[in-house]
């Protein structure tokens, strides 16, 4: 299994995932505003929510299972 998706899948992986979404969020409608921080904070949901269920977006260009229980099982 590759390293990466195995990081992502794990709980450190899923954190930093919800963090970076959170962060691209608050920075897109607080620091940026207008339309760029909307664009910003629609990006930023991807991560937050990719890490709050469980799935890796990347994941299949590595050649491993999008659920992130999946990749945790080895399958």
């Amino acid at each position: 299994m590759n390293p990466f998706c195995t990081f992502m899948a794990s709980a450190s992986g899923r954190a930093v995932r919800v963090v970076a979404g959170i962060g691209l969020i608050v920075w897109g409608l607080m620091g940026l505003g207008g339309t760029t921080g909307i664009i910003v904070a629609v990006v930023g949901a991807v991560p937050l929510l990719a890490g709050l269920f469980d799935f890796c977006v990347f994941a299949p260009l590595f050649g491993c299972p999008l659920s992130g229980p999946k990749i945790r099982a080895g399958k």
